[in-house]
């Protein structure tokens, strides 16, 4: 299973000369992962930045994943994965969420650095 981080879906959507390193999770949607707390990253940016309609229409598309919602069982381990690593509230949602399913994280966001191994494809910016 795949998950890709809000910077990934962001560069994704622009259709940035970086699309293409998030463009194999994204597209193979029978295994891909959408943490609730992505939604509401993805959302936020793009209904700031552009319209509701473009935001709107990029939330259909990830909605084509599997959406997880934060229970108290991924939201206690983000928790301890924010307080044992001083990472930002979302970021440690979506790596406990990596964890809890077994899944590899696709990002350029530096704070997953610290999780390189198995589960991480970090593409540095």
């Amino acid at each position: 299973m795949n998950i890709v981080d809000s910077s990934g879906w962001l560069e994704y959507f622009s259709d940035s000369d970086r699309a293409s390193l998030f463009a194999k999770p994204v597209e193979n949607t029978n295994k891909l992962l959408i943490p609730v707390v992505t939604l509401y990253e993805v959302f936020k940016k793009l209904y700031s930045e552009t319209d509701e309609n473009i935001a709107l229409t990029a939330i259909a598309h990830m909605q084509m994943g599997q959406i997880i919602d934060l229970d108290q069982v991924l939201s206690l381990s983000a928790a301890r994965i924010s307080s044992e690593n001083r990472i930002p509230m979302a970021d440690s949602i979506i790596w406990a969420t990596v964890i809890h399913y077994d899944a590899v994280l696709w990002t350029q966001d530096s704070d997953f650095q610290i999780f390189a191994g198995k589960n991480l494809k970090y593409f540095p910016k």
